[in-house]
């Protein structure tokens, strides 16, 4: 049970296994003391959700019991939360789960890897020729400073991922490895990463003097196509500043760019014209 992370996939693999000792839908509607015989096929499918009280019979009628039944009501909540916060803390309920960590020790590293923000500037850090291997001196040069050991559990998750590996001479060396989350977390961790980052750049308001920071931001009025061109520009322009950092010997300092485009109205011309002129009252 605590391999999974999408409660619909454990119940169509339940439903796959007990199937070949003849078990049915029915006889699960029967189990689980369900009208509709065709109950748990609908919710596999996505076609139905799962209420608390439901999550509790359908658990029980999978014969999970203690820990196990609880990890499943969990999941189902985590599964069918609509808002990121109710997403989080579900999250958050699974993860206390000793047997879920040590199930998903992968996915537990790459939730603290998009939730806390000073891991990928620990990983940009490594490519600099100053890079000391020290935690104590890694947790002082970051800003603002972090723990040693914050540090020290940070190039542990980072080696974990495959983000950095040790080279035959046994230093740290970056990898070209990326973090791939499942379906079911993808969303709810780059949500958290990026939240991390807008509070770092609301933070360096603060921390960092104005001539080593720049912090701007336009409003303008767009033609209706004008986002999509706006983020090709954008991508364009990512690319050219990974181009222009790849291409540097001497990298001595981890940077954030953050780029934020959204709009602040809907889009007026189209909406005017879905709105069907008024017409005059017919005498015929």
């Amino acid at each position: 049970m605590f391999r999974y992370i999408d409660y619909r996939s454990f119940l169509a693999d339940f439903y796959a296994a007990k199937k070949k000792r003849g078990f049915s839908f029915r006889a699960f509607s029967r189990t689980a003391g369900l009208g509709a015989p065709n109950y748990l096929k609908l919710v596999i499918g996505g076609q139905r959700n799962l209420t608390a009280e439901m999550a509790e019979r359908f658990a029980e009628a999978c014969g999970l019991q203690n820990d196990a039944a609880d990890y499943f009501k969990h999941l189902v909540e985590f599964n069918q939360a609509k808002s990121q916060e109710k997403r989080n803390a579900a999250y958050e309920r699974l993860t206390g789960f000793q047997r879920y960590r040590k199930a998903q020790r992968i996915e537990v590293a790459q939730a603290a890897y998009h939730s806390t923000w000073y891991l990928p500037a620990i990983r940009e850090l490594v490519v600099s020729p100053a890079f000391r291997e020290d935690p104590e001196w890694i947790a002082s040069v970051l800003m603002p400073p972090i723990k040693p050991q914050e540090a020290k559990s940070a190039l542990e998750t980072l080696l974990d991922l495959g983000l950095l590996h040790r080279d035959p001479h046994g230093q740290l060396r970056q990898s070209s490895a990326v973090v791939s989350t499942g379906a079911q977390t993808q969303s709810m961790h780059i949500r958290n990463y990026h939240a991390q980052m807008l509070q770092r750049a609301q933070a360096s308001m603060e921390l960092v003097p104005a001539a080593s920071r720049d912090i701007t931001s336009l409003t303008f009025c767009l033609p209706e196509d004008g986002i999509d061109k706006l983020k090709q520009r954008l991508a364009e322009l990512r690319r050219e500043l990974i181009e222009l950092a790849e291409s540097s010997s001497d990298r001595g300092q981890v940077v954030q760019l953050n780029l934020q485009l959204f709009p602040l109205s809907e889009a007026l011309l189209s909406k005017s014209r879905s709105v069907s002129p008024k017409k005059g009252k017919s005498n015929g």
